[in-house]
């Protein structure tokens, strides 16, 4: 049994901790501090640190690892064998990357070195991947250019978004790293260095990312909504209100350009409500109305009959 701290903040993170902790001896949790959350903008604990206080395990959520020496010396004084690191949120400088005999590992949500990163999972679905999976990796001072313990390969469905396809992976992660860390620590695995040459990367999504340019085509359209599910969500104007489009599917129909403009709302045949693309017609499934709840198209033309034939910009 290895003596180890874990460093994480997001539900994507509680499914390894919690299979490290069946088998580890986890001697603290490192989190992002407590975030507003809701209306009310109320502090609300980040999920691993929530788990950690369920279960009695000392909590540490330093606002910066560079900046605060205390909570370098914290980490110091645990004395761990291992550090593992799932979306922590937090830059680990090399003092902090040194602390442990055998590392930090990290479970990342891509097969690096492709969507190296901040956002690897909506990366893969606006990219259009036919996979992705999960990487154990050795981290160094870079972005995500660690050597590579283990992967494991997962498909990327059509309808999936960044929560479901996240959820999967969180799952597939906590597996992977939990059959990977003892074989490492028994010195069973030889880290293989990635292929640099071939690294893309991920930014950090933004909140202004998620407006829909109708000029793109319907495939694109679709990903992307698929991609900012659950945040920061795909949205368009109508009315001089944000409506957000939770779900749409592609339909492979095309517009005759000189019937229907960019963005225009049109009916395809019995209750089915699409719109105009450059590159053919999306059709809606969901949409949400700023300040009012998320409702299917049905229902909400039923509401608002002149949605059809408006455009929305």
């Amino acid at each position: 049994m290895s003596r180890l701290v874990f460093m994480g903040s997001p539900a994507f993170a509680v499914p390894t901790l919690e299979a490290l902790a069946r088998e580890h001896e986890l001697l603290a949790v490192f989190a992002q501090p407590d975030k507003p959350a809701g209306r009310g903008r109320t502090l609300t604990r980040v999920p691993v640190a929530a788990w950690a206080d369920e279960h009695g395990v000392p909590v540490h959520q330093p606002h910066s690892l560079r900046k605060d020496p205390s909570a370098i010396e914290t980490l110091r004084a645990l004395r761990p064998d291992v550090v593992v690191v799932v979306a922590y949120g937090l830059i680990l400088p090399q003092l902090v990357l040194d602390v442990a005999p055998h590392g930090c590992l990290n479970v990342h949500a891509s097969l690096l070195p492709r969507h190296r990163g901040a956002a690897p999972i909506p990366a893969a679905i606006l990219a259009g991947d036919a996979e992705t999976g999960v990487t154990i990796m050795r981290m160094d001072a870079g972005v995500d250019t660690g050597s590579i313990l283990a992967q494991a390969r997962e498909p990327i469905h059509p309808d999936d978004t960044t929560a479901t396809l996240g959820a999967r992976l969180a799952e597939i992660g906590a597996r992977l790293m939990a059959e990977t860390l003892p074989r490492y620590l028994r010195g069973e695995i030889e880290p293989v260095s990635q292929d640099h040459a071939s690294a893309s990367l991920s930014p950090k999504i933004e909140k202004g990312d998620g407006r829909i340019d109708w000029s793109r085509p319907a495939t694109e359209i679709d990903r992307m909504i698929r991609a900012y599910t659950p945040w920061p969500g795909a949205s368009t104007q109508w009315k001089g209100a944000d409506l957000k489009i939770a779900r749409a599917v592609p339909t492979g129909q095309t517009s005759a350009p000189e019937l229907h403009t960019l963005g225009q709302v049109i009916r395809l045949d019995g209750e089915r409500i699409g719109v105009v693309t450059g590159d053919g017609v999306l059709e809606l499934r969901e949409v949400q109305l700023a300040g009012k709840r998320a409702m299917s198209i049905e229902e909400f033309v039923r509401g608002q009959p002149r949605f059809v034939g408006a455009t929305l910009a």
